[in-house]
């Protein structure tokens, strides 16, 4: 059953690679009244965990949430080599936006680890929120195999079931990246598994007239918006963006938003259809995001970020 939007601060942990739509990702997280962001985990993905963990501090230091603690997390997929989407997010991978320095502190543990611990301390209690390949919440099933019933959820973003891929033909970037550590995630019995793939997050998107607003707000947030997808508006010339990250966060928020089947996911492993998500009607699995309400969802993202005209 989807649940109704929440009436009051939940615990969340975001999993993130911080490129440009992860950004706005912590952007969401961070202005949703319906968020208490405890902590935020790290991998590599659209850059390397270096990079991923030094933006995110950045970001969530020029966001006002310096409290919030950042843990580094997996620096490469289970088992492939690692693969980065700087042709997308920069070589920075945050548009080659430079953030000033941050003064969020470092977790005292690991991604993998932190995940586990809040876990364990608050049972039933945290949404975990994954926007990057899924190597943190593999490596933690794996470490802690009772993790599915100490989570109150998990929303994925990837996958593609009717689209294509946006790194192959087939493959949504996270799913190609650590297809391994995909399936062992979806292969595990969570109590309320989401996933929102390119089938939804092409539905909408950061409009040109949108941004280019944000780029006289004052507003920490809407400026944010501005500088990261500044080339993919100017040098890409891009009329509009998708916001994978954020609807992610978005539905975390408020499932009602989509419309939604349920399902076993089967991950493709090796050769052309590495990372190709394919689909099994079942009662009991993941549910799997098929269709999003575009205008309650533009509202939702645009008043949130201070992107209204």
């Amino acid at each position: 059953m989807v649940e109704p939007l929440s009436t009051g601060p939940q615990p969340y942990i975001l999993d993130v690679d911080t490129g440009i739509d992860d950004a706005l990702a912590l952007a969401l997280a961070v202005r949703s009244p319906e968020i208490e962001l405890i902590a935020v985990s790290t991998l590599a993905g659209n850059v390397d965990v270096r990079q991923t963990t030094e933006n995110t501090r950045r970001v969530l230091t020029w966001l006002g949430a310096s409290d919030v603690p950042v843990h580094r997390g997996a620096s490469r997929p289970l088992a492939k080599a690692p693969r980065h989407a700087t042709h997308v997010h920069g070589n920075n991978g945050l548009g080659g936006v430079e953030l000033p320095e941050s003064s969020n502190s470092l977790g005292p543990d690991r991604g993998p680890a932190a995940i586990i611990r809040h876990a364990t301390a608050r049972p039933g209690e945290i949404t975990l929120v994954c926007v990057g390949p899924l190597t943190n919440l593999a490596i933690a099933l794996n470490v802690e195999p009772c993790l599915p019933s100490l989570l109150r959820r998990v929303v994925i973003m990837g996958g593609s079931f009717l689209n294509p891929g946006n790194v192959t033909p087939y493959a949504e970037f996270n799913m190609y990246v650590d297809s391994d550590a995909a399936q062992q995630v979806f292969d595990t019995a969570f109590a309320d598994m989401t996933l929102v793939g390119l089938d939804v997050t092409h539905q909408a998107t950061l409009d040109r007239e949108a941004w280019e607003r944000a780029g006289s707000s004052q507003s920490p947030f809407a400026l944010l918006a501005h500088r990261t997808y500044a080339e993919s508006f100017t040098a890409r010339g891009k009329r509009g963006c998708y916001l994978h990250d954020p609807m992610a966060v978005a539905l975390a928020v408020d499932p009602t938003l989509a419309g939604y089947a349920t399902g076993s996911v089967a991950v493709e492993q090796d050769g052309e259809l590495r990372g190709k998500t394919t689909v099994a009607p079942a009662k009991v699995g993941a549910r799997i995001a098929e269709s999003i309400d575009v205008e309650r969802f533009q509202r939702f993202f645009n008043e949130r970020l201070d992107l209204e005209s």
